[in-house]
């Protein structure tokens, strides 16, 4: 879904974990408390527990970081260097500078654990009317992903908190994201699903760099969000025929604005996650102000 240079890239570093005990640290059902059931196998992860016998994120972070600057100086051909590390940031960030181009790429420490998923979770990813029961049952049946995401709820950031993750599922239903399965196949029917969430991110890019301190609170990830969304309510391969992509992506734009406007974008897998909470309206406003200008002027900023 790279829309303009392919300049950054995200790289889970996937670290598999047996049983895991999962505690609620807030009421959105997407950050938890991370233990161990019992005497684990990977004890080289005890060294990572915090006073309260909870694996600390924070900590593993700084042995990531060390460990990948210190490999960072084999590197002989090309010149990478670590960026300084962002608050509350799950990445581990690298520049790596000139042939052709700058790239930045970020690495995240995920944990993967095959349990059940949380049961906030247990009435979100609303398929069954778009990829139908049996891949929603394929789905969650997926390993769980937790990344080193810093709860900014927490009255003290002690930086041992983990965040759910689907990024796995999210590319899982972008790659089979037709009621049909040919969709989108070499010798397929084509739609415009992914062609109106490009643009929407696009149009998301450019305004951030333009109004960046006033989008700040405001992600691709909420595009995102809002396209899967979007697919479910226009379930059907026929709503989102190819040759409609103005009009496919204007219902979709028209969904978002409500969204913004409300202050309203339920997370797809944790419904009770509002992803748009009211302490960020001011972000949210200034977004549906921007977008409805430039749905009401064609688009001044694609041209």
């Amino acid at each position: 879904l790279q829309i303009s240079e392919p300049n950054e890239f995200d790289i889970m570093l996937v670290m598999p974990v047996a049983r895991l005990q999962l505690d609620e640290c807030d009421d959105t059902g997407a950050y938890y408390y991370v233990s161990f059931k019992r005497n684990p196998k990977e004890k080289y992860l005890l060294k990572f527990l915090d006073e309260d016998g909870k694996l600390s994120a924070f900590k593993m972070l700084q042995a990531l970081r060390e460990i990948i600057k210190q490999e960072v100086k084999n590197i002989k051909n090309v010149e990478v260097t670590v960026k300084r590390k962002k608050a509350g940031s799950p990445a581990i960030t690298l520049q790596i500078k000139n042939p052709p181009a700058e790239i930045s790429v970020d690495i995240i420490l995920t944990l993967e654990i095959q349990q059940s998923w949380p049961s906030s979770t247990q009435d979100g990813l609303k398929i069954e009317q778009w990829l139908g029961r049996k891949v929603r049952g394929e789905l969650r049946n997926k390993s769980l992903y937790l990344v080193a995401k810093q709860n900014k709820k927490e009255k003290v950031l002690r930086g041992n908190t983990w965040r759910l993750s689907f990024s796995h599922i999210e590319k899982a239903m972008m790659n089979n994201h037709g009621s049909s399965k040919t969709c989108c196949e070499s010798d397929g029917p084509k739609c415009c699903r992914s062609g109106c969430l490009k643009l929407l991110k696009y149009l998301l890019e450019q305004l951030k760099m333009k109004h960046t301190k006033e989008l700040e609170k405001i992600c691709s990830y909420h595009v995102k969000t809002a396209f899967f969304h979007s697919c479910v309510m226009w379930p059907n391969d026929t709503d989102w025929h190819l040759g409609d992509l103005d009009y496919c992506f204007q219902k979709y734009l028209g969904y978002f604005l409500d969204c913004l406007q409300k202050s309203q974008l339920p997370h797809f897998f944790i419904p009770k996650y509002n992803l748009l909470s009211l302490e960020d309206k001011a972000s949210s406003d200034f977004l549906s102000r921007q977008i409805s200008y430039q749905l009401n002027n064609g688009f001044p900023i694609f041209q």
